[in-house]
């Protein structure tokens, strides 16, 4: 799994669920924050029919922060960062130490296998139920010609 899909789990996992699943795997590190967490603002753009000339959509707000791994090591330990919309300040936090910890040969292959495929397969199926929900809901119109 790469940085970007790892990212696209984490924020997309509410800030509750990943805290439980986090304390399962008992990875405890010391880290410090390097940036932040700190709030702001983030231009969305948007494409008319997801194919057309791009356009500014509106603002958005959006939480950020990076932090290092403190293992005392020559290199300075793991950098990782996490970006959250909203104001949710432990939800990036989280995001980022999950991220700083996963770059590392000891973790990733675990936090990948204990953490993200759950949460992954959680996600996948509240997709498909809320698919599901709006196909349930879907209304076909069409044109009906009189006199003919």
């Amino acid at each position: 799994m790469n940085q970007t899909q790892r990212h696209r789990i984490l924020a997309l996992t509410p800030r509750e669920r990943l805290e439980a699943l986090w304390d399962e795997l008992a990875i405890a590190v010391e880290h410090r924050c390097v940036r932040g967490p700190e709030t702001g603002m983030a231009m969305v753009r948007g494409r008319m029919g997801g194919t057309g000339n791009a356009f500014n959509l509106g603002e958005m707000t959006l939480t950020r922060a990076s932090v290092v791994i403190d293992d005392g090591s020559p290199s300075g330990g793991s950098l990782g960062h996490g970006w959250v919309a909203g104001r949710d300040r432990r939800h990036a936090e989280l995001i980022a130490l999950v991220d700083a910890c996963a770059r590392r040969e000891a973790w990733g292959a675990r936090i990948e296998a204990e953490l993200l495929g759950p949460l992954t397969r959680e996600l996948e199926a509240v997709r498909e139920t809320d698919s599901r929900t709006a196909a349930a809901t879907r209304v076909n119109f069409f044109t009906m010609v009189r006199g003919e």
